[in-house]
């Protein structure tokens, strides 16, 4: 994969669709690598006219890692983000935004349509909100407002297990896979009825890209030192689409309802069936919605 220096890091990165399409900068969720955006979303986007650019963030894949740095546990930052007290962290969700508009820079993209998932959508959020020169539309998907009041911020006491849950051997291929397999198992579409093959070989190819669970554990403590952004987010001017599953039991569905009450001139779209995922029986209805949100041509036009 080529990759780009921004600022002090190094961010690997992908280019999907025509050279002359409609930048489209998406931003994948916690301790997930670019791998991570289903690649028939991504297709279903190009096809329409859509310049897609996936990337690996910050400590994910073949970016830049932050191994050395020190963070402390999950569970006492959960805690001291639920009583609003500041926590220590190697970095924040401002920094992992200035790392996508760097990625831009690179790129010599002036300005992009900045679709985010999960943690993603946090990122997204930040971008539009400080650098609304450089985005054209906000498209927040299965995410939340950084409010630590528990009616949003806290998903289902199973679903917080998992996530913090580690595989059984990381430096095991198919243990990370069987863990991964698990946890979108707890937190993602209850009836999307996915192939499981299919699932795994997917997992497998996120999994190959690099995963790291103390790097998701610094990204859990950014999402928390960031703290709650809706000031940030009654700053953002551009276009906003907010896409949220009914039954997400992660970012429970209050958390996608404040999202868009906290933009000014947000639309909300609930998706029924829909958990914490992106399912191949679902894309299609996802694609269209960002596309009709960015201006691409409806599919077959």
């Amino acid at each position: 994969m080529p990759n780009a220096r921004v600022g002090e890091l190094t961010l690997e990165y992908e280019l999907h669709g025509p050279a002359d399409g409609v930048p489209l900068l998406a931003i994948m969720g916690l301790g997930m690598p670019g791998a991570a955006w289903p690649q028939a979303l991504v297709d279903l986007l190009t096809a329409r006219g859509a310049r897609v650019i996936t990337f690996d963030n910050r400590d994910t894949g073949g970016s830049t890692r932050f191994g050395g740095a020190r963070t402390i546990s999950p569970l006492l930052a959960l805690l001291r983000a639920t009583m609003r007290r500041p926590m220590p962290a190697p970095y924040t969700l401002h920094a992992m935004a200035d790392d996508a508009v760097g990625l831009l820079d690179a790129l010599g993209i002036d300005r992009a349509h900045v679709v985010g998932v999960s943690m993603g959508g946090m990122v997204a959020q930040l971008v539009a909100a400080r650098h609304p020169e450089r985005t054209a539309s906000l498209t927040s998907i299965m995410s939340s407002t950084g409010n630590p009041s528990p009616r949003v911020a806290w998903g289902k006491p199973r679903a917080i297990r998992a996530l913090l849950s580690r595989p059984r051997r990381s430096d095991d291929l198919q243990a990370v896979v069987d863990h991964l397999e698990k946890l979108f198992g707890v937190i993602g579409s209850p009836a999307a009825g996915r192939d499981r093959a299919e699932l795994r070989g997917h997992l497998e190819r996120v999994a190959r890209r690099g995963l790291d669970p103390a790097a998701s554990r610094r990204h859990l403590i950014a999402v928390l030192a960031t703290g709650d952004r809706r000031d940030w987010l009654r700053r953002i001017t551009a276009p906003t689409l907010v896409l949220h599953g009914r039954l997400d039991p992660l970012m429970p569905p209050a958390a996608g309802a404040e999202t868009a009450r906290s933009i000014p001139g947000a639309r909300l779209v609930m998706i029924d069936g829909m958990g914490h995922d992106l399912p191949p029986s679902m894309l299609p209805r996802l694609a269209s919605e960002i596309a009709a949100h960015i201006g691409l041509p409806m599919a077959g036009a």
